[in-house]
């Protein structure tokens, strides 16, 4: 099968391409950059490079003609840790250029199409237990404008549906983790920074993480398994900060941070970090909006994922130990002589 593929060069893209190709697709890779996506794809005999950037779909959608399959990975996620207000691209992306898409993928007549959306969407559940697909929205798709954009990008889709016979599956991963995070991620940076011990103290919370060669992995069982118009999270564990950071440590040998901040002193960094970054007209990870996700401790429930496409998570340890060992091997540059 032939399979088109934005966000080719990111944590989750790329990934997706190598599994396409090892199991027998021809993939087209939609990139910003040429020189870029040859460098993280490398070159394979059914991979091709479509130059070209969702904001201006037009001019790379005749790329779409021949193929059977869209899996849409690209996104802007920039709000979640830069300055400035960034809501007005997040839409043009994240909404408007999803829509846009998808019907440029019917005209040009594929078959079905698999969508990246995020855990985000989904609010915490009732007495203490995971949210799922059922769940609604909750009080982070209120204050981060990256989750907003991905609750209104499904209510589009479920608006566009009515009208369109192309099927669209709905993906939602966690908090991924994993090899080939070349940007990096916020969870590719959190490894690099604690290998080159950059991390004094840690912050409180948590998240629900996911390996992202397993997300790729359902997403490509969801072309046969999955049901147009359903959601299906894709998700391993909750693990706390804490946690990850003495997985870490067990797994590289470097010590893990010993002080612990407490929540109000990590708004009031946060907060500080950001003005520090306003006026230097620079970027930080350290954002008041994140230090609330996490400090939300979000939990989802995979049982769906589990049950509708065979999903099943390995086990997280190994997630980052594969994750360290890549960036020792093909990102050292990023790392100091203490890692």
């Amino acid at each position: 099968m032939n399979a088109f593929v934005t966000g080719s060069t990111g944590l989750l893209g790329s990934n997706l391409v190598q599994q396409l190709l090892e199991a027998g697709y021809c993939v087209k890779a939609l990139a910003r950059s040429a020189e870029k996506a040859k460098r993280l794809l490398g070159a394979h005999p059914n991979l091709t490079i479509v130059v070209g950037d969702m904001e201006e779909i037009t001019g790379f959608a005749p790329a779409l003609a021949g193929c059977d399959l869209l899996f849409h990975c690209a996104a802007y996620f920039r709000e979640y840790f830069g300055n400035g207000d960034h809501w007005p691209k997040l839409k043009r992306i994240n909404v408007d250029g999803t829509i846009e898409l998808f019907t440029q993928a019917e005209r040009h007549g594929l078959q079905k199409v698999i969508y990246v959306s995020s855990s985000a969407v989904i609010g915490n559940g009732t007495h203490g237990q995971p949210g799922d697909e059922s769940t609604p929205p909750g009080i982070m798709s209120a204050e981060n404008l990256y989750a907003k954009s991905k609750v209104l990008a499904e209510e589009a889709i479920a608006q566009w549906l009515q009208s369109h016979h192309l099927p669209v599956v709905l993906i939602l991963p966690t908090w991924m983790y994993g090899p080939q995070d070349a940007a990096p991620t916020a969870a590719g940076q959190l490894v690099i920074d604690f290998l080159n011990r950059n991390l004094p103290a840690i912050i409180p919370g948590g998240s629900a993480v996911v390996d992202v060669r397993d997300v790729a992995s359902a997403m490509i069982a969801a072309v046969e398994k999955g049901k147009s118009g359903e959601r299906y999270i894709i998700n391993n564990e909750y693990q706390s900060l804490a946690a990850i950071n003495r997985l870490l440590a067990k797994i590289s040998g470097a010590p893990a941070p010993r002080i612990h901040i407490p929540y109000p002193a990590a708004l009031l960094l946060a907060w500080l970090s950001e003005g520090v970054a306003r006026l230097r007209g620079t970027e930080t990870l350290i954002t008041v909006n994140g230090i609330r996700t996490m400090k939300n401790g979000h939990d989802v429930s995979a049982a769906k994922a589990k049950r509708e496409l065979g999903f099943q998570p390995r086990p997280f340890e190994a997630t980052l130990r594969d994750t360290v060992n890549w960036y020792r091997k093909f990102q050292p540059e990023k790392l100091g002589s203490a890692s």
